[in-house]
């Protein structure tokens, strides 16, 4: 069946994972008391907070412990909707003031140019949330690339190591699964993807394994579709 859509992770595929651990996790660490402190009645964070008081059993109002348990999760990297959640709101004071740029490889730019003009339709499946990505790819170090894609996924539709995940993204996208390639740097979830009739291609980034169940590729520009 013919290709008509590359979905494709961030972290260690698109763009560095030092960038997401040294540079994202501390700017949302650092951030985050001030935060939670200024924004807790913030119609768009209140809900937020009082989801991490109920899972942690405290008061929505005990702001303090509310605070430890994100910057605990920050720490443990937890891919908690509600953690990606508010980091993306902090993050996006970052990029909004410049004080960083996502990073993405020297030829990640021009290889999503040339699938989005060959008509490939091109999405995100990140444990990051949607506005995450977004706000990742239009503050790039390559400029704004987030024009190149039709749409974005994170952890609402299921954990990235569960084939019923991709299946409800299929779904969503309108293709049935064969027609999508996924790409990650993780294994565990290109397996996930391809039990749901994906096709799958490893990001070996760093290292190439010594064996390995599913297409690889070091860069984009290797990538056979």
């Amino acid at each position: 069946m013919t290709l008509r859509a590359i979905l494709t992770d961030i972290e260690g595929t698109t763009s560095s994972i030092h960038f997401v651990h040294q540079v994202l996790f501390p700017f949302s660490a650092d951030a985050l008391p001030e935060f939670v402190r200024t924004h807790a009645q913030a119609a768009e964070v209140k809900p937020s907070l009082a989801m991490v008081a109920a899972e942690i059993g405290v008061e929505s109002n005990d702001l303090s412990a509310i605070t430890e348990a994100l910057l605990g999760w920050i720490r443990q990297d937890r891919k908690h909707t509600v953690l990606k959640l508010l980091q993306g709101m902090i993050w996006q004071q970052g990029y909004a003031a410049g004080t960083f740029k996502a990073h993405v490889y020297p030829e990640v730019a021009a290889r999503l140019q040339h699938w989005a003009a060959s008509g490939l339709l091109l999405y995100v499946y990140s444990s990051g949330s949607i506005a995450a990505q977004k706000l990742f790819f239009a503050h790039s170090d390559a400029g704004n690339l987030a024009p190149y894609f039709q749409g974005y996924f994170d952890t609402t539709s299921g954990p990235k190591r569960e084939s019923d995940s991709y299946t409800s993204i299929a779904r969503a996208i309108g293709l049935v699964p064969s027609e999508i390639l996924f790409l990650s740097d993780i294994a565990e979830e290109l397996d996930a993807a391809r039990s749901a009739g994906m096709r799958t291609t490893l990001l070996a980034r760093e290292q190439v394994p010594a064996a390995c169940l599913h297409p690889i590729a070091t860069t984009f520009d290797e990538i056979r579709l």
